[in-house]
Formats: structure tokens, C-alpha cells, sequence
């Protein structure tokens, strides 16, 4: 906003930094000294920025913006003719220009484009295209998904000869939205310094509004031209490209091809961090397992010209008083109901306050089904992601607001929750938070040193989760990760000095229960049971 450019501190969160260097806002007045707090989330901020995704929805948005509603589509929003009428009325190239986009956009998908792809019989250029996207997926589909089939993908490599074909038809009809798109920006651009009379404050806000967001879109338009460029051309070792269906409990939710930066931090390392005067990033987590070289990927540092400054800090808090890691040894990989089994166990043993974090949604939607009913008869209720029709921002404070209650949940609260004192005592992990193999990691894998590079990811995940139990000075608890196959080499993710044992299910329990406050032990009147007759 205008306000920013004079201000002397700025404060933003990590997805509007990305907005604005992914769409050159702002190149004058950027902030020449950024400090990015939680400088862990960087690297996915950018790879979520600086993405492209040539899809039925995300052309579908764009076909409605510059169109407008159709059919029996109701609302306040409006097209580009309804929303720069004056400037069609007062420019006749740009009015021209808007009825070329208009009538461009009608190459889009439309309302109901995945009934005709499902039914063979696509509509215009766009959907012929990810019809031959969709036939060649399913013939192809390279993710084996055991769990729901919730997405199959493949990669853009040797194209089926409909995708070929069917990509050069797409893009000579972005190509065709694409220049009056761009006439249009030139003429707004021209408007402004030399204004006509009836351009006041309101309409001169709408139209630079309306030139931001051509700005993008163009940008977004070019994209996709590109990448159907890679279709029937050589492959950019810059980027990763690939195929999708993406699915929803079986039920097909979109269609397209995407497009990931290799290293997404080398756009932002060129574009924010080597313009500025100095930027520094702090995170307790970033430098998980001893050394600095997550810290250095995740943060763009190596593609700085000058090496980054190192900086650590010891932690505050006594971990070997404060905490300790239960590795718990003797539940099967699989066996559901032995997983729903333990979290209700060591929910019972700690009296609640206990935050579950789990890798798959099926799992924890299986897990909070057989054991919220149990729990909530015996005075600890259990709150879940996806299972309560509640925001995740509301569900904490639930949580933080009842120490008996429990929250299970998956990455959003891994890393999302700061619940100091008694209410947050307990942590449980289901299992180890191995990276998904999909076509994008299995590149950034091969390019940075395979099994390395994975470790990384999770002990930096687990470092995240292990974050979520000590916050303060009188904070204690106990983490436990439902897991017998843990490598040594990833215990480094937990602070130095932190106790670490390996036990079964049973000792886990009792140690959880030992560590309560004499009070809390007091007011517990329930009984474990750990046999295989344990209804959860």
C-alpha cells in the first residue's frame, strides 16, 4: 500500500514478501534491511509464489475475471468491460482491447468443464488440452497411491501426441488473450500521468488496481505459455514440470500441468535478498542436526555472492530437566486400530493436554473416530483438523483454554501452535514425517544429495513438532513418536541434552502418568487398559 512506502518499519508476513517479488511490486520502495522471523517458512513461501499451474480452476478464475459471471452466476463481482466502462468510453484502443480479451477469454474452460472432459467431449483449446492431460495421466500415473488415490501424476517427459498437438492449439489461444491484455495495461499505464478529467480519487484507485492486477495476470498468461513451450520442446534443468489429477476421496477436483522452480530460493535470492542492504533470518529450527547447510537451502544464502554470517544462540530452557523423547517401539506400521489405541492410552495418562500431530489426514480422521467418543465420556474431549467444522486458529484456542482437552492435527499445527504452560504437555507424532516421493521431490532430492537431503526435511519437521512442547521456562512434557523404525542419525533434530529412550507402549504410559503434577494425579480416575481387547 501507499502508507508503506512511507513508513520506517514494515511488518508482513512471508507469503506477502513472495506476492510482491513474485509480481515486481513496488521495485523502487522495496525495504532495503528485511528481517524474516520463522525464516523456516521461506523456502515454501517461495516455492508456493513463485509456482505455475496451467489447470481448469486457475484458467476458469481467469476466464471469470475477465468476463464476469455467466449463466445463473450471481454476486458483486464484475468483468473487465463492467469494471472500466469509462475507460472504454473515454480510449477506444482500450476499449478495443477489452472486447479482444473478452472475446479471447471465451477459448477458457467454463462452468461444468469437468462433466465434459469426465463425458469425452471438451469445449475450446484450453479443455482439449487437459483432456489429453487427463488421458495421458491415467495412462501413466506414476504415484501408485495406496492411500484414497487422493492425486495421480506423471512427468512432461515424451509427451503422448494429443498433448503435443493439443498444447500448440492452447497456446496460440493464450497468445490471443495475452495482446490485448497487454495493450490494455500499456493504455491504463498511459492514462495515469496525464489524467482526464473524470479520473477522481476513487477511479483512479480502480484503475491502478485494475493495472496491478493485469500486471499479474499477464505475468500468470506468459507462464503458461511457456510451459506448454516445454511441452513440444527441450527440458529447463531450472524447473520441474509435470502432469496431474488432482482428488479428493476419489472424486477428480482439477486438471493440468504445474510447474515448480528447481530451487525456488534462487528467484528470491535474486530478486529480495541481493538488492538489499542486509536481510537476516532467524529460526529455532533452520540449522536441525548440527550444521548450517538447511539453513544456507532454505534461506537462499548460497546464491548470495559473499558467504551469509552465522549466528547461534543457546536455548533458554533445560531440556534435560524439561522434556524428554519416548520412541515408542511395539506399534505395527499400519495396524489402525493399535494406533488409535496408543493416543487414547497416553491421552488418558496425561489427563489430556495433549497435541497429536499425524502425516496423513485418513489416519488422523480413523484415529479421532474410534477414540473422541471414549474420551469424551471420561471429561477429555478431543478436537481434530478436518474432522470439526472449525478454523484452525479457533480450534487452539480451545485447546489452550481447557487443559484437559486434546487436539490432533497435521502441519498446519506443527509448526502453527505456540500453547505455553500446562495446557500443551504431551506431543505425539504418529509416525516418522518421511517426504512424500512425488515427482517434485524425487528432482530436488536427486539434485541435492539424496538421502541427506531427506533427512534434512525431517529433522527439521521433527524439530518444528518438538517446538510445540517446551515454551517456557516452567514448561515440561513429553514428546512421543509412534514409531520403531527411527534412525539414530535423525535424533539429532531434538535440542542437545534432551533425554532420548526407546520403549514400548506400556512404558510410555506409565512414564507420561509419572510425569503429571501431584494434583492433576489427584483428580485422574481412569483406568488403562493395553490389552487387544482395548475398544479403541
Amino acid at each position: 500500500s501507499r502508507s508503506s512506502v512511507q513508513a520506517e518499519i514494515v511488518i508482513a508476513n512471508h507469503a506477502l514478501m513472495m506476492v510482491n517479488a513474485a509480481r515486481g511490486r513496488d521495485e523502487l520502495n522495496r525495504p532495503s534491511r528485511i528481517i524474516f522471523d520463522e525464516g523456516h517458512h521461506l523456502f515454501d513461501a517461495a516455492d508456493s509464489m513463485f509456482a505455475a499451474a496451467l489447470t481448469g480452476q486457475e484458467t476458469i478464475e481467469l476466464r471469470r475475471w475477465v468476463i464476469g459471471p455467466e449463466g445463473k452466476a450471481r454476486g458483486r463481482r464484475r468483468g473487465l468491460s463492467a469494471r472500466l466502462a469509462d475507460v472504454a468510453s473515454y480510449d477506444e484502443e482500450g476499449g478495443l482491447a477489452i472486447e479482444m480479451a473478452r472475446m479471447a477469454a471465451e477459448a477458457l474452460p467454463g462452468d461444468g468443464w469437468l462433466a465434459r472432459l469426465a463425458e469425452g467431449v471438451p469445449s475450446g483449446p484450453i479443455e482439449r488440452f487437459l483432456a489429453a492431460v487427463r488421458a495421458m495421466v491415467f495412462a501413466r500415473d506414476e504415484t501408485n497411491a495406496t492411500e484414497g488415490g487422493y492425486g495421480l501424476e506423471t512427468e512432461l517427459a515424451d509427451p503422448d501426441a494429443a498433448v503435443v498437438d493439443a498444447a500448440a492449439d492452447a497456446a496460440v489461444a493464450l497468445e490471443a488473450l495475452a495482446r490485448p491484455l497487454t495493450v490494455l495495461g500499456q493504455r491504463l499505464e498511459a492514462m495515469v500521468p496525464d489524467p482526464p478529467d473524470w479520473l477522481d480519487g476513487s477511479a483512479r484507485a480502480r484503475v491502478e488496481g485494475a493495472m496491478a492486477s493485469l500486471s499479474w495476470r499477464i505475468d500468470t498468461v506468459r507462464a503458461w505459455i511457456s510451459m506448454l513451450a516445454r511441452a513440444v520442446g527441450p527440458v529447463d534443468s531450472e524447473f520441474v514440470d509435470w502432469l496431474a489429477i488432482d482428488r479428493f476421496e476419489g472424486r477428480e477436483m482439477d486438471i493440468g500441468m504445474h510447474r515448480r522452480w528447481l530451487d525456488p530460493m534462487k528467484p528470491v535470492a535474486d530478486i529480495v535478498l541481493k538488492p538489499s542492504h542486509g536481510v537476516l533470518a532467524t529460526s529455532a529450527t533452520l540449522r536441525s542436526g548440527g550444521d548450517w547447510k538447511n539453513a544456507e537451502t532454505r534461506t537462499g544464502a548460497l546464491h548470495l555472492d559473499k558467504p551469509a554470517t552465522h549466528f547461534s544462540a543457546i536455548s533458554p530452557f533445560d531440556y534435560t530437566a524439561q522434556a524428554e523423547v519416548l520412541i515408542v517401539t511395539d506399534i505395527k506400521k499400519g495396524d489402525a486400530a493399535a494406533l488409535a489405541g496408543a493416543y487414547a492410552a497416553l491421552i488418558t495418562a496425561s489427563g489430556g493436554g495433549v497435541l497429536g500431530l499425524f502425516t496423513a489426514i485418513r489416519r488422523l480422521r480413523s484415529t479421532y473416530a474410534r477414540i473422541a467418543d471414549r474420551l469424551a465420556r471420561d471429561g477429555l474431549p478431543l478436537y481434530a483438523q478436518h474432522v470439526d467444522p472449525i478454523d484452525t486458529g479457533t480450534l487452539v484456542d480451545i485447546f489452550r483454554d481447557d487443559p484437559h482437552a486434546s487436539l490432533l492435527g497435521t502441519d498446519a499445527l506443527r509448526d502453527g501452535v505456540d500453547v505455553p504452560g500446562h495446557s500443551l504437555r504431551l506431543v505425539i507424532m504418529e509416525q516418522i514425517p518421511w517426504p512424500r516421493p512425488d515427482i517434485l521431490h524425487r528432482a530436488r532430492r536427486l539434485k541435492n544429495g539424496g538421502i541427506d537431503f531427506d533427512d534434512r526435511i525431517i529433522r527439521a519437521k521433527m524439530a518444528q513438532a518438538f517446538g510445540r512442547l517446551i515454551r517456557s521456562a516452567d514448561d515440561k512434557g513429553h514428546f512421543v513418536l509412534l514409531s520403531s523404525a527411527v534412525p539414530s542419525r535423525l535424533l539429532t533434530a531434538f535440542p542437545p541434552g534432551t533425554p532420548i529412550r526407546r520403549v514400548t507402549l506400556a512404558e510410555a504410559v506409565a512414564s507420561v502418568k509419572t510425569g503429571l503434577s501431584p494434583d492433576e494425579k489427584l483428580r485422574q480416575d481412569v483406568k488403562i487398559s493395553l490389552d487387544e481387547s482395548n475398544p479403541f
